[in-house]
């Protein structure tokens, strides 16, 4: 793993991880590119309506202290392969 990455996995784990285990979910590096990290809720967090103020306001604001040399830091956002596998089942009456 890319030192960079594990010290950010570093800072994720000892100021952010613990606030979003609280609410049911946890956080993954997607990618670390020209500055710019990926990030993407996992657990409950994933899809949270607040999913973007959780970005901002504890994820951006950790990693941009510790390391300001990133430049950005992107929620990615996915939908579950599990609802859309239901949610084709139910468009095709199999459900």
């Amino acid at each position: 793993m890319d030192t960079a990455i594990t010290q950010i996995e570093s800072v994720l784990d000892a100021k952010v991880r613990p606030s979003l285990a609280a609410h049911g979910g946890n956080v993954i590096i997607q990618s670390l590119e020209h500055n710019v990290l990926k990030v993407r809720l996992t657990g409950k967090c994933s899809g949270c309506p607040a999913a973007h103020s959780t970005n901002e306001e504890l994820i951006s604001l950790e990693v941009h202290a510790a390391f300001p040399s990133i430049r950005d830091i992107i929620l990615v956002e996915e939908t579950n392969p599990q609802l859309l596998d239901m949610a084709h089942k139910i468009l095709h009456h199999q459900l």
